[in-house]
Protein backbone atom coordinates (compact mmCIF):
# COMPACT_ATOMS: atom_id res chain seq x y z
CA UNK A 1 0.00 0.00 0.00
CA UNK A 2 2.82 2.67 0.91
CA UNK A 3 4.81 1.51 -1.83
CA UNK A 4 1.64 1.94 -4.25
CA UNK A 5 1.09 5.54 -3.43
CA UNK A 6 4.10 6.47 -2.81
CA UNK A 7 6.49 5.14 -5.32
CA UNK A 8 6.23 7.75 -8.17
CA UNK A 9 7.52 10.25 -5.56
CA UNK A 10 10.31 7.91 -4.81
CA UNK A 11 10.92 7.50 -8.36
CA UNK A 12 10.61 11.29 -8.99
CA UNK A 13 13.09 12.10 -5.87
CA UNK A 14 15.74 9.84 -7.14
CA UNK A 15 15.48 10.90 -10.74
CA UNK A 16 15.26 14.66 -9.33
CA UNK A 17 18.57 13.88 -7.28
CA UNK A 18 20.44 12.52 -9.68
CA UNK A 19 19.38 15.32 -12.41
CA UNK A 20 20.64 17.85 -9.38
CA UNK A 21 24.19 16.21 -9.09
CA UNK A 22 24.62 16.30 -13.12
CA UNK A 23 23.40 20.08 -13.53
CA UNK A 24 24.74 21.57 -10.01
CA UNK A 25 27.57 18.66 -8.38
CA UNK A 26 27.00 17.71 -4.71
CA UNK A 27 26.33 21.16 -3.90
CA UNK A 28 23.11 21.34 -6.03
CA UNK A 29 22.40 17.75 -4.06
CA UNK A 30 22.20 19.33 -1.24
CA UNK A 31 20.24 22.71 -2.38
CA UNK A 32 17.61 20.16 -3.62
CA UNK A 33 17.44 17.78 -0.68
CA UNK A 34 16.74 21.36 1.40
CA UNK A 35 14.22 22.36 -0.99
CA UNK A 36 12.28 19.34 -1.01
CA UNK A 37 12.28 19.26 2.97
CA UNK A 38 11.03 22.46 3.15
CA UNK A 39 7.99 22.30 0.35
CA UNK A 40 6.96 19.18 2.33
CA UNK A 41 6.54 21.08 5.76
CA UNK A 42 4.94 23.71 4.23
CA UNK A 43 2.90 21.94 2.69
CA UNK A 44 1.54 19.36 4.68
CA UNK A 45 -1.41 21.63 5.72
CA UNK A 46 -2.14 21.32 1.77
CA UNK A 47 -2.33 17.54 1.84
CA UNK A 48 -4.58 17.13 4.70
CA UNK A 49 -6.99 19.88 2.96
CA UNK A 50 -6.97 18.18 0.05
CA UNK A 51 -7.18 14.72 0.91
CA UNK A 52 -10.80 16.32 2.24
CA UNK A 53 -11.82 17.16 -1.30
CA UNK A 54 -10.26 14.16 -3.14
CA UNK A 55 -11.82 11.32 -1.14
CA UNK A 56 -15.11 12.54 -2.60
CA UNK A 57 -13.70 12.43 -6.03
CA UNK A 58 -13.36 8.62 -8.06
CA UNK A 59 -10.08 6.49 -8.46
CA UNK A 60 -9.78 8.03 -11.86
CA UNK A 61 -9.59 12.08 -10.82
CA UNK A 62 -7.24 10.64 -7.94
CA UNK A 63 -5.05 9.64 -10.60
CA UNK A 64 -5.89 12.52 -12.47
CA UNK A 65 -4.86 14.58 -9.52
CA UNK A 66 -1.47 12.42 -9.40
CA UNK A 67 -0.41 12.83 -12.62
CA UNK A 68 -1.71 15.64 -14.72
CA UNK A 69 -1.92 17.42 -11.44
CA UNK A 70 1.61 17.08 -10.35
CA UNK A 71 2.46 18.51 -14.07
CA UNK A 72 1.14 21.57 -13.89
CA UNK A 73 2.16 21.82 -10.04
CA UNK A 74 5.50 21.58 -10.61
CA UNK A 75 6.31 22.44 -14.50
CA UNK A 76 3.51 25.65 -13.85
CA UNK A 77 3.33 26.86 -10.23
CA UNK A 78 7.72 26.09 -9.52
CA UNK A 79 9.09 26.41 -13.17
CA UNK A 80 6.63 28.60 -15.39
CA UNK A 81 4.87 30.73 -12.32
CA UNK A 82 8.27 32.31 -11.41
CA UNK A 83 9.27 33.59 -15.14
CA UNK A 84 5.61 34.33 -15.67
CA UNK A 85 5.57 36.77 -12.74
CA UNK A 86 8.90 38.44 -14.12
CA UNK A 87 7.78 38.92 -17.26
CA UNK A 88 4.47 40.40 -16.18
CA UNK A 89 6.29 42.65 -13.52
CA UNK A 90 9.35 43.46 -15.64
CA UNK A 91 7.36 43.90 -19.28
CA UNK A 92 9.43 41.56 -20.90
CA UNK A 93 8.64 38.51 -23.34
CA UNK A 94 8.46 35.08 -21.61
CA UNK A 95 12.12 34.06 -24.12
CA UNK A 96 13.72 36.89 -22.09
CA UNK A 97 12.87 36.27 -18.82
CA UNK A 98 13.56 32.34 -19.30
CA UNK A 99 17.06 34.04 -20.45
CA UNK A 100 17.35 36.18 -17.24
CA UNK A 101 16.28 33.08 -15.08
CA UNK A 102 18.97 31.08 -16.55
CA UNK A 103 22.03 33.87 -17.07
CA UNK A 104 21.07 36.76 -14.78
CA UNK A 105 19.98 35.07 -11.58
CA UNK A 106 20.64 38.13 -9.20
CA UNK A 107 18.27 40.34 -11.03
CA UNK A 108 15.78 37.72 -12.11
CA UNK A 109 15.52 36.97 -8.24
CA UNK A 110 15.00 40.88 -7.50
CA UNK A 111 12.26 40.50 -9.93
CA UNK A 112 10.06 38.21 -8.45
CA UNK A 113 11.37 39.32 -4.67
CA UNK A 114 9.89 43.06 -6.43
CA UNK A 115 6.67 41.12 -7.32
CA UNK A 116 5.85 39.69 -4.17
CA UNK A 117 3.32 42.00 -2.76
CA UNK A 118 1.46 40.76 -5.46
CA UNK A 119 1.61 37.44 -4.95
CA UNK A 120 0.98 37.46 -1.32
CA UNK A 121 -2.28 39.72 -1.88
CA UNK A 122 -3.41 37.08 -4.33
CA UNK A 123 -2.79 33.90 -2.53
CA UNK A 124 -3.44 35.16 1.33
CA UNK A 125 -7.24 36.39 0.40
CA UNK A 126 -7.71 33.30 -1.38
CA UNK A 127 -6.47 30.94 1.88
CA UNK A 128 -8.17 33.36 4.20
CA UNK A 129 -11.29 33.30 2.27
CA UNK A 130 -11.07 28.99 2.69
CA UNK A 131 -10.07 29.51 6.61
CA UNK A 132 -13.45 31.71 6.86
CA UNK A 133 -15.88 29.83 5.27
CA UNK A 134 -14.30 26.96 7.24
CA UNK A 135 -14.80 28.55 10.43
CA UNK A 136 -18.45 30.25 9.38
CA UNK A 137 -20.25 27.01 9.14
CA UNK A 138 -21.54 25.05 11.46
CA UNK A 139 -20.56 21.70 11.77
CA UNK A 140 -21.26 18.52 14.09
CA UNK A 141 -17.48 18.06 15.14
CA UNK A 142 -15.94 20.63 16.53
CA UNK A 143 -12.56 21.12 17.61
CA UNK A 144 -12.10 24.07 19.68
CA UNK A 145 -15.69 24.62 21.01
CA UNK A 146 -14.97 28.24 22.64
CA UNK A 147 -14.36 29.57 19.78
CA UNK A 148 -16.06 27.53 16.44
CA UNK A 149 -19.33 27.37 18.25
CA UNK A 150 -19.69 31.24 18.18
CA UNK A 151 -18.50 31.87 15.23
CA UNK A 152 -20.45 29.25 13.36
CA UNK A 153 -23.72 31.33 14.91
CA UNK A 154 -22.13 34.55 13.04
CA UNK A 155 -21.93 32.44 9.85
CA UNK A 156 -25.62 33.07 9.55
CA UNK A 157 -25.16 36.49 8.32
CA UNK A 158 -24.61 36.40 4.99
CA UNK A 159 -21.64 37.02 2.86
CA UNK A 160 -19.82 37.68 6.17
CA UNK A 161 -16.30 36.24 5.46
CA UNK A 162 -16.04 38.16 2.05
CA UNK A 163 -16.55 41.36 4.17
CA UNK A 164 -14.40 40.70 6.77
CA UNK A 165 -11.67 39.15 3.90
CA UNK A 166 -12.71 42.86 1.80
CA UNK A 167 -11.94 44.39 5.64
CA UNK A 168 -8.42 42.80 5.66
CA UNK A 169 -7.19 43.59 2.06
CA UNK A 170 -8.20 47.70 2.79
CA UNK A 171 -6.71 47.53 5.58
CA UNK A 172 -3.78 45.66 4.34
CA UNK A 173 -3.07 48.44 1.30
CA UNK A 174 -3.89 50.87 3.12
CA UNK A 175 -1.29 50.27 5.76
CA UNK A 176 0.72 49.57 2.97
CA UNK A 177 0.53 52.58 0.80
CA UNK A 178 0.89 54.78 4.15
CA UNK A 179 4.27 52.99 5.05
CA UNK A 180 5.82 53.59 1.72
CA UNK A 181 4.91 56.80 1.68
CA UNK A 182 6.95 57.50 5.29
CA UNK A 183 9.44 55.93 4.03
CA UNK A 184 10.31 57.48 0.29
CA UNK A 185 6.98 56.22 -1.34
CA UNK A 186 9.51 53.67 -3.47
CA UNK A 187 6.48 51.53 -3.08
CA UNK A 188 3.42 53.72 -3.00
CA UNK A 189 2.29 52.52 -6.83
CA UNK A 190 2.27 49.05 -5.64
CA UNK A 191 -0.72 49.54 -2.71
CA UNK A 192 -2.97 49.55 -5.38
CA UNK A 193 -1.44 46.57 -7.30
CA UNK A 194 -1.83 44.79 -4.08
CA UNK A 195 -5.57 45.50 -3.67
CA UNK A 196 -6.10 44.21 -7.04
CA UNK A 197 -3.98 41.22 -6.70
CA UNK A 198 -5.94 40.62 -3.46
CA UNK A 199 -9.61 40.89 -5.13
CA UNK A 200 -8.37 39.34 -8.00
CA UNK A 201 -7.94 36.13 -5.27
CA UNK A 202 -11.27 36.77 -4.35
CA UNK A 203 -12.66 36.72 -7.33
CA UNK A 204 -10.57 33.21 -8.32
CA UNK A 205 -11.77 32.01 -4.82
CA UNK A 206 -15.31 32.73 -5.28
CA UNK A 207 -15.92 31.64 -9.01
CA UNK A 208 -13.71 28.17 -8.71
CA UNK A 209 -15.00 27.73 -5.59
CA UNK A 210 -18.17 28.18 -6.50
CA UNK A 211 -18.47 26.31 -9.65
CA UNK A 212 -17.12 23.24 -7.47
CA UNK A 213 -19.87 23.75 -4.90
CA UNK A 214 -22.55 23.69 -7.61
CA UNK A 215 -22.01 20.78 -9.48
CA UNK A 216 -20.94 18.61 -6.18
CA UNK A 217 -24.42 20.02 -5.12
CA UNK A 218 -26.19 18.88 -8.11
CA UNK A 219 -24.56 15.47 -8.16
CA UNK A 220 -25.38 14.78 -4.53
CA UNK A 221 -28.96 16.00 -5.19
CA UNK A 222 -28.98 13.43 -8.13
CA UNK A 223 -27.17 10.31 -6.63
CA UNK A 224 -30.13 10.85 -3.49
CA UNK A 225 -33.26 10.63 -6.16
CA UNK A 226 -31.79 7.69 -7.68
CA UNK A 227 -31.44 6.24 -4.47
CA UNK A 228 -35.05 7.21 -3.46
CA UNK A 229 -36.12 6.26 -7.06
CA UNK A 230 -34.27 2.34 -6.43
CA UNK A 231 -35.90 1.87 -2.99
CA UNK A 232 -39.49 2.70 -4.22
CA UNK A 233 -38.57 -0.10 -7.41
CA UNK A 234 -39.02 2.57 -9.98
CA UNK A 235 -36.71 3.42 -13.19
CA UNK A 236 -33.27 4.65 -12.46
CA UNK A 237 -33.62 7.83 -14.37
CA UNK A 238 -31.13 9.05 -16.79
CA UNK A 239 -27.58 7.11 -15.64
CA UNK A 240 -25.77 8.52 -19.01
CA UNK A 241 -26.84 12.09 -17.38
CA UNK A 242 -25.23 11.47 -14.02
CA UNK A 243 -22.42 10.44 -15.63
CA UNK A 244 -21.81 13.17 -17.28
CA UNK A 245 -22.68 15.41 -14.25
CA UNK A 246 -20.20 13.35 -11.85
CA UNK A 247 -17.75 14.10 -14.88
CA UNK A 248 -18.38 18.00 -14.46
CA UNK A 249 -18.52 17.97 -10.77
CA UNK A 250 -15.25 16.16 -10.60
CA UNK A 251 -13.22 18.50 -13.33
CA UNK A 252 -13.96 21.70 -11.47
CA UNK A 253 -13.53 20.10 -7.85
CA UNK A 254 -9.95 18.75 -9.83
CA UNK A 255 -9.60 23.01 -10.87
CA UNK A 256 -10.24 24.01 -7.24
CA UNK A 257 -8.04 21.68 -6.08
CA UNK A 258 -5.09 22.91 -8.46
CA UNK A 259 -5.78 26.89 -7.61
CA UNK A 260 -5.60 25.96 -3.90
CA UNK A 261 -2.53 24.04 -4.50
CA UNK A 262 -1.63 27.24 -6.49
CA UNK A 263 -1.99 29.74 -3.25
CA UNK A 264 -0.02 27.13 -0.97
CA UNK A 265 2.67 27.07 -3.39
CA UNK A 266 3.07 31.04 -3.32
CA UNK A 267 5.04 30.99 0.39
CA UNK A 268 7.06 27.31 -0.68
CA UNK A 269 8.34 29.51 -3.96
CA UNK A 270 9.18 32.86 -2.11
CA UNK A 271 10.69 31.08 0.65
CA UNK A 272 13.00 28.93 -1.95
CA UNK A 273 14.84 32.38 -2.69
CA UNK A 274 16.41 32.28 0.86
CA UNK A 275 17.96 29.34 -0.41
CA UNK A 276 18.73 29.33 -3.90
CA UNK A 277 18.16 31.71 -6.69
CA UNK A 278 18.76 29.09 -9.38
CA UNK A 279 15.50 28.20 -10.92
CA UNK A 280 16.75 24.74 -12.14
CA UNK A 281 17.25 23.79 -8.59
CA UNK A 282 14.26 25.40 -7.47
CA UNK A 283 12.23 23.79 -9.73
CA UNK A 284 13.47 20.07 -8.79
CA UNK A 285 13.33 20.48 -5.01
CA UNK A 286 10.16 21.99 -4.79
CA UNK A 287 8.61 19.53 -7.59
CA UNK A 288 9.87 16.70 -5.12
CA UNK A 289 7.88 17.96 -2.67
CA UNK A 290 4.70 18.75 -4.32
CA UNK A 291 4.71 14.87 -5.53
CA UNK A 292 5.38 13.85 -1.57
CA UNK A 293 2.44 16.41 -0.40
CA UNK A 294 0.09 15.05 -3.74
CA UNK A 295 0.96 11.23 -2.49
CA UNK A 296 0.30 11.94 1.11
CA UNK A 297 -2.82 13.17 -0.19
CA UNK A 298 -3.80 9.80 -1.78
CA UNK A 299 -2.61 8.10 1.03
CA UNK A 300 -4.84 9.79 4.00
CA UNK A 301 -7.97 9.26 1.62
CA UNK A 302 -7.45 5.42 0.86
CA UNK A 303 -6.35 5.19 4.26
CA UNK A 304 -9.36 6.88 5.78
CA UNK A 305 -7.54 9.05 8.04
CA UNK A 306 -9.48 12.32 8.23
CA UNK A 307 -12.58 9.87 9.31
CA UNK A 308 -10.85 8.03 12.56
CA UNK A 309 -8.58 11.87 13.29
CA UNK A 310 -11.42 14.05 12.95
CA UNK A 311 -10.04 16.85 14.14
CA UNK A 312 -6.92 16.99 11.14
CA UNK A 313 -9.39 19.27 8.81
CA UNK A 314 -9.66 21.34 11.44
CA UNK A 315 -6.08 21.85 12.11
CA UNK A 316 -5.63 21.99 8.67
CA UNK A 317 -7.83 24.97 8.07
CA UNK A 318 -6.63 26.83 11.01
CA UNK A 319 -2.69 26.30 9.54
CA UNK A 320 -4.37 27.87 6.35
CA UNK A 321 -5.62 31.03 8.45
CA UNK A 322 -2.19 31.37 9.36
CA UNK A 323 -0.41 31.27 6.11
CA UNK A 324 -3.48 33.64 5.23
CA UNK A 325 -2.34 36.17 8.03
CA UNK A 326 1.45 35.54 7.55
CA UNK A 327 1.04 36.18 3.56
CA UNK A 328 -0.65 39.04 3.92
CA UNK A 329 1.97 40.57 6.63
CA UNK A 330 4.47 39.31 4.78
CA UNK A 331 3.35 42.09 2.20
CA UNK A 332 4.83 44.47 4.23
CA UNK A 333 7.48 42.79 6.44
CA UNK A 334 9.67 40.06 6.26
CA UNK A 335 8.57 36.38 8.53
CA UNK A 336 11.58 33.77 8.47
CA UNK A 337 10.35 30.57 6.39
CA UNK A 338 11.01 28.06 9.35
CA UNK A 339 8.43 30.57 11.36
CA UNK A 340 5.68 29.08 8.54
CA UNK A 341 6.31 26.20 8.10
CA UNK A 342 6.28 25.49 12.35
CA UNK A 343 3.06 27.39 12.54
CA UNK A 344 1.16 24.31 10.21
CA UNK A 345 3.14 22.12 11.80
CA UNK A 346 2.20 22.63 15.48
CA UNK A 347 -1.62 23.17 14.42
CA UNK A 348 -1.95 20.18 12.86
CA UNK A 349 0.41 18.25 15.53
CA UNK A 350 -1.98 19.16 18.02
CA UNK A 351 -5.37 18.55 16.24
CA UNK A 352 -3.85 14.93 15.75
CA UNK A 353 -3.16 14.92 18.82
CA UNK A 354 -6.91 16.09 20.12
CA UNK A 355 -8.20 13.23 17.71
CA UNK A 356 -5.67 10.92 19.10
CA UNK A 357 -7.93 11.52 22.98
CA UNK A 358 -11.16 12.21 21.75
CA UNK A 359 -10.44 8.25 20.07
CA UNK A 360 -9.30 7.26 23.49
CA UNK A 361 -12.08 8.68 25.63
CA UNK A 362 -14.95 7.17 22.86
CA UNK A 363 -13.55 3.80 23.38
CA UNK A 364 -12.97 4.05 26.75
CA UNK A 365 -16.92 4.85 27.10
CA UNK A 366 -18.09 2.32 24.16
CA UNK A 367 -18.77 5.37 21.84
CA UNK A 368 -18.11 5.41 18.10
CA UNK A 369 -14.97 6.95 17.05
CA UNK A 370 -16.59 8.15 13.68
CA UNK A 371 -19.94 9.71 15.72
CA UNK A 372 -20.27 13.74 17.06
CA UNK A 373 -21.60 12.30 20.37
CA UNK A 374 -20.54 13.36 23.81
CA UNK A 375 -19.57 17.17 23.03
CA UNK A 376 -17.65 17.03 26.07
CA UNK A 377 -15.23 14.99 24.20
CA UNK A 378 -15.22 16.27 20.79
CA UNK A 379 -14.22 19.89 22.34
CA UNK A 380 -10.49 18.64 21.49
CA UNK A 381 -9.39 20.91 24.55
Amino acid sequence: MLLKTFGWSFAVTALGLVAAVFYGGWQGFGIVAILSILEISLSFDNAVVNAGILKKMSPFWQKIFLTVGVLIAVFGMRLVFPVVIVAISAKMGPIEAVNLALNNKDRYQELVTDAHPAIAAFGGMFLLMIFLDFIFEDRDIQWLRWIERPLAKLGKVDMLSVCIALIVLLITSFTFATHAHQHGGAHADKAQTVLIAGIAGLITYMVVGGLSGYFEDKLEAEEEAEHEAEEQAARSGKPRSAVQLAGQAAFFMFLYLEVLDASFSFDGVIGAFAITNDIVLMALGLGIGAMYVRSLTVYLVRQGTLDDYVYLEHGAHYAIGALAVILMVTIQYEINEVITGLVGVVLIAWSFWSSVRRNRALAASGGDAGSSEKPEISSGV
